[in-house]
C-alpha cells in the first residue's frame, strides 16, 4: 500500500491525466482526452508532452476551490478578521487549534470545512511530481519550440509551488526527480536557503524558456509571468524573514536584478486604464477582460461543467456580509447577486482607513457600499389581497409615510467615513441599525428610510461593528465587503462561479519594484513607482463618482452581461409585497449602480479629476501617517517599508497573498497585532511559519525502515509547534 507520502512524491501520470481532464481555459485550450493512459512513448512526442504540459495548469486551481483558499492567505493579518462565521477561526486567532494535525471537529474546529494544515503541502506537491515527470520526458521531444514550452511551463509550476511552500513552512523537502513509482520514506528536509534557492532555479528556468506569448489564450504562462514571480524570490531572499542566511547574498545584485525583472514585466504587460476592469466589470463568462495584457497570471475557470473537476471557483461566498441574517429580510440572497453571504473576510478598521475616501477611485471600485431593497416582508391583508404595510413601517420605526422605501430602493447601505467627520455625530438624520431592529436613520439624499444603515464612524470612534447580530464585535457580520469575486453568472445560489481567479497582475508588479527601490535606499525613486499606480487610482474627468458596478451584471445582457443567465426568467425567493418576483425583478431591485460617496465624504458633486499623488516620501498622506503612529514605525526604513505596504492594501486587497507578504517582511506580528483583534494570539518566532504537517512526519523512516524517533520528528517540525 502507497502511504501519504509517497503518494505525494508518486503522482506523476495519474495527476497529469486528471488534470488535464479537470481543468479549462478561455479557449478551452486545457480541455484534453483523459480517456487514455498517459505512455511514456506519447510523453515523449510534441503532442503528448504539450498536453501534459496542459495538465500542468489543473494544479493551480486548488487554491480558490474552498475554504483554504482565504484561511491560508488572508487570515490572521492586518486587513481581514473573521465575522460570525468560524469555519476557519484557528487561522485568524492563532489558538492551540492551528497545530500540526489537521483542525477537526474532534480538535475543536467549528465545523468539519476548517483548512487543513496539510492542504497546502499535498498539493504542491501533487503540482511537482507531474512537472517533474514532464521536465524529465520532454527532454526528448524532438521539436525545440514544444520541448521548450513544456519544459517552461513545467519548470514554472515547479517553481510556483515551491514558492507557496517555503512562504508558508519555510525549508521544505525537495524532489526533483519523478518517482517513478519507487517506495520512498526517508525524506530530508532542506533548509530555508536551499529552498528558495531551488525556487530561483526553476524560475529563471521558466524564464529563459517560456515564450512571451499567451500562446494557449488566456491563462497561458508567459516569460512575464515567471518574471513576475522570479523577482518576487529575489525580494523573499533579501527580506528580513531571512535575515540569519541572507548577508551571504549581494543584496544589492539581487535586489537591482528584480527592478530589472520588474521593469520587463511593467513595459510589456501595462496596467489596464481603468482599476474597475480588473474586478468590477466582469460582464460573464470568458469575459474580455480577464484578457488584459496586466493580468499575468490566473485560475482560469468557464462554463463547461465537463472540465470544472473537483475544485471549481468558490471564493464568491468569502467576502460578503451575512445580509440575509442581518436586513430584518429586506433584503434577500440569490444567484441574481453575484456573492453569498457566507461572511468569512470582515475587513478590520485599518481596511477602511488606509484609503483616500474623497480622492481614490479604488475604495468605490472595491466595496459595495449598496444593497437594493429586493423583497417587502411587512404585508397586510387588504380585502383578499396582499399588500405592503407602509404604515406599520412608519409607526414602528419613528418615520413618516412619505419616508417609507419602495421595492429598489436602498436596502442596505454602508457610509465609508473618516474618523474625524463629525456629520453623523448625534445621529442627525436618525438612529443607525440593521432591519432587525426599530431605527430612524433617513438618508439625507434620498429622503427614504433605509432598512440597515450603518456608518464606519461616530463621535470619533469606529462603531460599524458594534452592529452585528451577535451583538459581539468580534464575530460582528454586518461590514462593508469587497466584490473582487462577484459572479452573476451562477446558475443557482450555491452554484460554482465561472470566472477566472487572478492570481498576479502587473499591479503587484509596481509594488514589488517599489520595495525593492526601498530596500536600496531609494525612497523617492520607490514614490515615483508607486504613484503611477496612484495615478490611475484617481478619479478622471467627468467621470461618475457614485456610480456602482460589479461582476453581478453578468446575470442579465440588458445590464452590461454577455449573455441572460439561464434562470434569469425563473421565480426568485424575493416579493413585492402581493407577488413572487422573478429573478430578472430580483435583480433589477437588487443591483443600483449607486455608490454612498457623497454621503461617505460629504463634498458637494463634482465630476473632476483627483489627485493621489505623493511629492515626497518624507510627506506622505495622512491616512498613512495614521498607521505608522500606531504601529511606531518612525525611520525612513521602516515609514517607507509600511507605507508599501499599505499601498497594497489599497491596490491588491483581497488578492490571496497577505500572509505570506507580511511574514515575508517581518511584519506579520506587529501588524497583525496592531489591527486584528482577533489575532490576539499570535506569537513571535513561532507564526511566521506554519507547522509541518504531522500526518507526513509520522510517515518518515529512516534509512534502515526504522521509525523516526521523537526527536526526530520534533527535529522536522517548525519552532514553536
Amino acid at each position: 500500500m502507497i502511504t501519504t507520502i509517497n503518494k505525494l512524491f508518486c503522482a506523476g501520470l495519474v495527476c497529469c491525466a486528471m488534470s488535464a481532464a479537470l481543468t479549462s481555459c478561455g479557449d478551452d485550450f486545457l480541455k484534453e482526452d483523459a480517456g487514455h493512459l498517459y505512455t511514456d512513448a506519447l510523453l515523449e512526442t510534441e503532442e503528448g508532452a504539450l498536453k501534459m504540459a496542459a495538465g500542468l495548469y489543473g494544479n493551480i486551481r486548488w487554491h480558490f476551490g474552498y475554504e483554504w483558499a482565504y484561511g491560508t492567505t488572508l487570515y490572521g493579518c492586518d486587513e481581514f478578521t473573521n465575522g460570525a462565521d468560524l469555519t476557519a477561526e484557528p487561522w485568524n486567532t492563532y489558538d492551540n487549534r492551528l497545530q500540526p494535525l489537521d483542525c477537526t471537529t474532534a480538535l475543536g474546529a467549528a465545523n468539519n470545512n476548517c483548512p487543513p494544515v496539510s492542504g497546502l503541502w499535498n498539493q504542491m506537491y501533487y503540482g511537482i511530481s507531474t512537472a517533474n515527470l514532464v521536465i524529465a520526458k520532454a527532454e526528448k521531444v524532438s521539436d525545440e519550440d514544444s520541448r521548450n514550452k513544456a519544459l517552461g511551463e513545467a519548470y514554472f509550476l515547479r517553481g510556483y509551488n515551491y514558492y507557496r511552500l517555503f512562504a508558508q513552512y519555510g525549508g521544505v523537502v525537495i524532489q526533483t526527480e519523478p518517482a517513478n513509482g519507487d517506495v520512498k520514506k526517508d525524506y530530508t528536509r532542506s533548509t530555508a536557503e536551499e529552498t528558495l534557492n531551488q525556487v530561483i532555479a526553476d524560475l529563471e528556468q521558466a524564464y529563459k524558456l517560456l515564450p512571451t506569448t499567451k500562446w494557449r489564450g488566456n491563462g497561458t504562462w508567459t516569460k512575464y509571468t515567471a518574471a513576475h514571480f522570479l523577482a518576487k524570490a529575489l525580494l523573499f531572499r533579501q527580506s528580513e524573514r531571512n535575515s540569519s542566511w541572507n548577508s551571504s547574498y549581494d543584496k544589492n545584485a539581487d535586489l537591482n536584478k528584480a527592478i530589472a525583472l520588474c521593469d520587463e514585466v511593467i513595459a510589456a504587460c501595462p496596467l489596464a486604464a481603468n482599476y474597475g476592469d480588473l474586478y468590477a466589470n466582469w460582464t460573464g463568462i470568458n469575459c474580455p477582460n480577464e484578457g488584459l495584457p496586466e493580468i499575468l497570471m490566473a485560475a482560469e475557470h468557464n462554463g463547461d461543467a465537463t472540465t470544472q473537476g473537483r475544485f471549481g471557483n468558490r471564493t464568491y461566498n468569502y467576502f460578503s456580509p451575512q445580509f440575509s441574517n442581518f436586513s430584518g429580510g429586506w433584503v434577500r440572497r440569490g444567484a441574481y447577486i453575484g456573492e453569498m453571504d457566507f461572511q468569512r473576510c470582515r475587513p478590520t478598521e485599518y481596511t477602511y482607513s488606509t484609503y483616500d475616501n474623497v480622492n481614490d477611485a479604488r475604495l468605490w471600485k472595491t466595496f459595495k457600499t449598496v444593497y437594493g431593497l429586493n423583497n417587502i416582508g411587512v404585508t397586510k391583508k387588504e380585502g383578499n389581497e396582499t399588500v405592503y404595510d407602509r404604515e406599520k413601517v412608519a409607526a414602528d420605526n419613528g418615520i413618516q409615510l412619505s419616508q417609507v422605501p419602495e421595492l429598489g430602493d436602498q436596502g442596505i447601505i454602508f457610509i465609508l467615513n473618516k474618523k474625524s467627520d463629525n456629520r453623523f455625530d448625534g445621529e442627525p438624520y436618525g438612529t443607525f441599525g440593521r432591519g432587525g431592529q426599530a431605527h430612524s436613520f433617513v438618508n439625507p439624499e434620498t429622503g427614504k428610510w433605509v432598512p440597515n444603515a450603518f456608518p464606519l464612524f461616530m463621535d470619533g470612534k469606529y462603531v460599524l461593528y458594534n452592529y452585528g447580530v451577535s451583538g459581539n464585535t468580534a464575530t460582528s457580520n454586518v461590514f462593508c465587503g469587497i466584490n473582487k469575486t462577484a459572479d452573476g453568472s451562477r446558475t443557482a445560489e450555491k452554484g460554482d462561479a465561472h470566472r477566472d481567479v487572478i492570481m498576479a497582475r502587473t499591479g503587484e508588479t509596481y509594488l514589488v519594484k517599489a520595495e525593492c527601490q526601498v530596500r536600496l535606499g531609494k525612497y523617492q525613486d520607490a514614490i515615483n513607482t508607486v504613484n503611477v499606480l496612484r495615478a490611475r487610482a484617481q478619479w478622471k474627468d467627468g467621470e461618475d463618482r457614485s456610480y456602482y458596478t460589479d461582476g453581478s451584471m453578468a446575470f442579465l445582457k440588458a445590464d452590461g452581461g454577455m449573455a441572460d443567465n439561464s434562470i434569469a426568467g425563473n421565480n426568485s425567493n424575493c416579493s413585492n409585497g402581493t407577488k413572487t418576483l422573478t429573478m430578472t425583478e430580483a435583480y433589477y431591485a437588487s443591483h443600483l449602480h449607486k455608490n454612498t460617496y457623497y454621503l461617505s465624504t460629504g463634498i458637494e458633486e463634482t465630476t473632476a479629476a483627483s489627485d493621489l499623488q505623493i511629492k515626497s516620501y518624507s510627506q506622505l498622506p495622512e491616512e498613512d501617517e495614521a498607521i505608522l503612529a500606531a504601529i511606531g514605525a518612525t525611520s525612513d526604513y521602516d515609514r517607507m517599508l509600511n507605507f508599501i505596504f499599505n499601498e497594497r492594501t489599497r491596490e491588491c486587497l483581497g488578492e490571496w497573498n497577505r500572509w505570506e507578504e507580511l511574514s515575508r517582511a517581518g511584519l506579520l506580528i506587529k501588524r497583525a497585532k496592531a489591527f486584528n483583534p482577533e489575532a490576539k494570539n499570535i506569537t513571535a518566532n513561532k507564526h511566521e511559519l506554519r507547522p509541518i504537517p504531522q500526518a507526513f512526519i509520522d510517515a518518515l523512516q529512516n534509512a534502515d525502515g526504522t521509525n523516526l524517533s521523537d526527536d526526530q520528528k520534533k527535529a522536522w517540525q517548525n519552532p514553536g509547534y
